[in-house]
């Protein structure tokens, strides 16, 4: 796009507990085939998504990365897993960070609509904005998540 001012990319940062499914999203919002690998350290993707272990979310002695790792970002990305019985977010946990914040409820195909709604209410209380329901196996929710955030 000559002269005219090209729309940079929202870098996102990906937040939720081990095995919520934030590297499989990566993967399925870049098209890649869905292989799980545990994070063990920051991984910058594509330049403008920022996954992040699930230890920085359970081990509140590792928050403090989170927040710093976190200015790299312009929207925040908090993921819990439907499947999940719990949560690991604290009410009010995107007031740690001065940015727009979104829930993505992961693993959708393997949870009942109870489930999901459960994992909605999780992410609403820890302070999520918008709500997205995906899975990377179908693909259900992903093109609107991408789409919504800017990210390709």
């Amino acid at each position: 796009m000559e002269g005219a001012a090209q729309e940079r990319k929202k870098r996102i940062i990906l937040i939720g507990k081990s095995t919520a499914g934030k590297t499989t999203l990566c993967q399925c919002i870049n098209h890649e085939e869905l292989k799980y690998h545990k994070t063990q350290t920051v991984q910058v993707i594509n330049k403008n998504m920022i996954d992040t272990p699930g230890e920085y979310l359970e081990r509140t002695g590792y928050r403090g990365a989170l927040i710093v790792t976190s200015t790299e970002a312009d929207i925040i990305v908090l993921v819990q897993d439907a499947t999940e019985a719990g949560t690991m977010f604290p009410p009010m946990f995107n007031s740690m960070f001065a940015k727009p914040c979104v829930g993505v409820v992961t693993k959708a195909d393997l949870a009942s609509k109870e489930q999901v709604e459960r994992a909605k209410k999780y992410l609403k209380m820890a302070g999520a904005g918008s709500l997205y329901v995906t899975s990377a196996v179908t693909g259900e929710g992903v093109d609107e998540l991408v789409e919504k955030l800017h990210l390709m």
